[in-house]
């Protein structure tokens, strides 16, 4: 974006990574809803394409605001007019340093994950977001102990009636297959041949594109398909090697069977889990998915940045920092501003797209001296993924965020086949969440946005033998 408002001016990106995220076969699916696949690229196209592009592979070591400079890794030094920092965020281990714990966010921590998985017999797997949901879905041959803190799956994104609806797809024994990925992949060349070292989880790579997981062969050792056993509202309270937990005296459980209690469990594991609940399970190794920090370290020294309570740089709407000419867009930041009431920010990738090219788009204004309007994107929270094959569309305050008790819920479920959710608020819809193809996204876009009185149809909104969209058309 920057590149094409400022066709004359030098345009640096500085980046630890060797290739580059570029959005690809986008679709403007309704007024706020985009779809779009994120693809690795080798730098040099983006080059290619934007000749007053330079693309520097660095990390950066230091920013010194004072004097619009940054220091990158390799000592060298580089001037702005104007800086924006998109460094995105780090994954939240349980547990740093423990090599028996893997994060997951970078194509990196994907593949030694993949590598890790193929001699293993049973994994943990401790989280509730996105990858959490698709890696317990994706995992075959191996047994998964599922350690979650809330009361239902995937509450990032569902609320209970949604993961009721899901969790038969965890048990079921012939998987769909799953619709082909149509796009390429590129890895960093020679990264296969040469071993990467597995603590490297502390550099920064470049987060996950929506389909992570395609491509890579999630199967462990044994030959049934799915095994996953799920324990609800608990945390992990410690880790043990095999060594300490025999000195515990402590009794593991082995994988659940059925309803009654667990078994003790009689083979050694490398590494054992301790819930909060009391239950004790070894494993191959434990999978962190719980999230991610702002990655804010690299520019903090010497720099007086207001940060938010979530750990990001604050921006205002004009995603400006509170420092002089530096910007902010991403997950790195926290959107400081008022939001409007059907919008709150969520670190994902369709976001990231619209900060960065609204970051853009208020550093041009500035530079020229223009006024800019808020983007429309930050209007109404909107986001569609893919879950366990299904789509998924969530609107507005899907999960009823920040309503307190001053809502009702209207649901539609049909087993295996759909589920729609829906916010209401004094008459008017807020939010909603749509799994299956349920064509009502842009009905439902509309009827948040313009909040439209409702109470008249009542129950009948969610009439399957109401043609809604047609009637609100």
């Amino acid at each position: 974006k920057l590149a094409t408002e400022f066709p004359s001016e030098d345009i640096l990106l500085v980046t630890a990574s060797p290739v580059i995220k570029a959005v690809t076969n986008f679709k403007q699916v309704s007024k706020t809803l985009e779809e779009f696949d994120v693809e690795e690229q080798p730098s040099s196209l983006l080059e290619k394409r934007y000749p007053n592009i330079k693309v520097i592979q660095s990390g950066v070591k230091q920013l010194k605001s004072d004097e619009h400079k940054i220091v990158t890794e390799d000592g060298k030094e580089y001037m702005y007019e104007k800086l924006c920092l998109c460094a995105g965020a780090k994954p939240k281990l349980i547990f740093e340093g423990n090599p028996y714990v893997l994060g997951i966010r970078d194509t990196d921590s994907a593949q030694a994950f993949q590598k890790n998985l193929a001699q293993a017999e049973r994994i943990a797997v401790v989280g509730n977001g996105g990858i959490a949901l698709e890696l317990v879905y994706e995992i075959q041959g191996c047994e998964v102990i599922w350690a979650i803190k809330d009361k239902a799956i995937g509450n990032t994104f569902f609320d209970a009636g949604a993961a009721e609806f899901l969790i038969p797809k965890l048990s079921a024994e012939n998987r769909e297959t799953p619709i082909e990925c149509k796009r390429t992949k590129y890895t960093v060349q020679g990264t296969e041949e040469k071993e990467r070292p597995t603590a490297a989880s502390d550099k920064p790579g470049s987060a996950l594109g929506p389909d992570w997981h395609e491509g890579l062969h999630l199967k462990g050792t044994k030959e049934f398909s799915h095994k996953v056993h799920i324990e609800m509202l608990c945390e992990v309270k410690n880790i043990h090697s095999q060594q300490e937990f025999v000195q515990l005296h402590q009794t593991a459980l082995a994988f659940p069977k059925g309803e009654g209690n667990a078994e003790p469990d009689e083979v050694l594991w490398p590494v054992y889990v301790e819930l909060t609940n009391g239950k004790i399970y070894g494993c191959n190794f434990i999978v962190s998915a719980t999230g991610v920090v702002p990655n804010i370290e690299p520019f903090l020294a010497g720099n007086n940045f207001a940060v938010g309570e979530d750990g990001g740089l604050k921006v205002d709407k004009h995603m400006h920092t509170s420092l002089p000419d530096v910007y902010a867009a991403g997950d790195i930041c926290t959107a400081a501003w008022e939001h409007s009431p059907v919008w709150h920010q969520m670190r994902l990738w369709t976001q990231a797209r619209q900060m960065g090219w609204y970051a853009a788009k208020c550093m041009a204004a500035d530079t020229l001296g223009e006024s800019i309007d808020m983007d429309f994107s930050f209007e109404l929270f909107a986001h569609v993924t893919k879950f366990f094959n299904y789509k998924v569309v969530v609107l507005g305050k899907y999960n009823a965020q920040g309503l307190g008790s001053d809502h009702e819920l209207m649901l539609r479920c049909t087993k295996g086949q759909e589920y729609v959710k829906v916010v209401m608020q004094n008459g008017r819809m807020v939010g909603a969440v749509l799994i299956g193809e349920t064509d009502l996204e842009e009905t439902f876009e509309n009827l948040i946005l313009n909040q439209m009185d409702l109470s008249a149809y009542g129950e009948d909104l969610l009439n399957p033998d109401i043609d809604i969209e047609d009637y609100f058309d």
